[in-house]
């Protein structure tokens, strides 16, 4: 099973660094989701990750990066359609098992969000666990779909039991980390080296 990590949506200074540590310690996938921003930015960002892992990379938006900087993708978010005569891989969000049925048609992977309840918000997942594993039992959910939404050390177990292909980790990540306040990142490297060691 594969640990994919999502951006924060905001730049901020010490994020090259984060992120090429957390491909040395072996991140096999980063959806660089930056969303309404400046491509310069992302430029800007790529251009301090070393180049090693640029195929590891997947963009959301400003997709002439994919080439330019090859990336190993680009990202599909919140319904976007997919450039015309792209060729290349294509990681896709999805909102439904249906949505999800028709991205699998076209995309490399495909990301199902909403898939574990939030807490403490008052935010559920939007399926129960046996609507996720009959999804799988009809060939919907495999190796080519990863779980995304409030992942968890504490809920990696069901999606194993589904048989999601890999998971997404954006907020329990992050959260370890105040891109305001802090430059000591080494309890999200600790963490992410627990999510990892769960998922294998």
């Amino acid at each position: 099973m594969k640990l994919i990590v999502m951006t924060q949506p905001d730049f901020f200074v010490e994020e090259d660094k984060i992120l090429t540590s957390l491909f040395d310690k072996g991140m096999e996938q980063l959806l660089l989701f930056k969303p309404d921003s400046s491509p310069v930015y992302s430029e800007r960002l790529l251009s301090l990750i070393p180049e090693e892992y640029h195929e590891k990379i997947y963009v959301h938006e400003h997709f002439y990066l994919k080439n330019e900087c090859s990336l190993g993708g680009i990202y599909l978010a919140h319904e976007a359609q997919q450039p015309e005569h792209y060729k290349g891989n294509v990681c896709q969000s999805c909102h439904s098992i249906e949505q999800l049925r028709l991205a699998k048609k076209h995309a490399t992977t495909v990301c199902l969000e909403n898939v574990f309840d939030a807490t403490p918000s008052e935010t559920r997942s939007a399926y129960t666990q046996e609507e996720l594993k009959e999804a799988a039992k009809q060939g919907i959910i495999d190796k080519k779909v990863y779980a995304s939404g409030h992942l968890t050390l504490e809920n990696i177990n069901l999606a194993k039991e589904v048989g999601f292909g890999g998971l997404v980790v954006c907020e329990d990540l992050w959260k370890l980390f105040n891109i305001q306040h802090q430059d000591d990142y080494k309890e999200l490297l600790q963490h992410f080296e627990k999510l990892k060691k769960a998922v294998s």
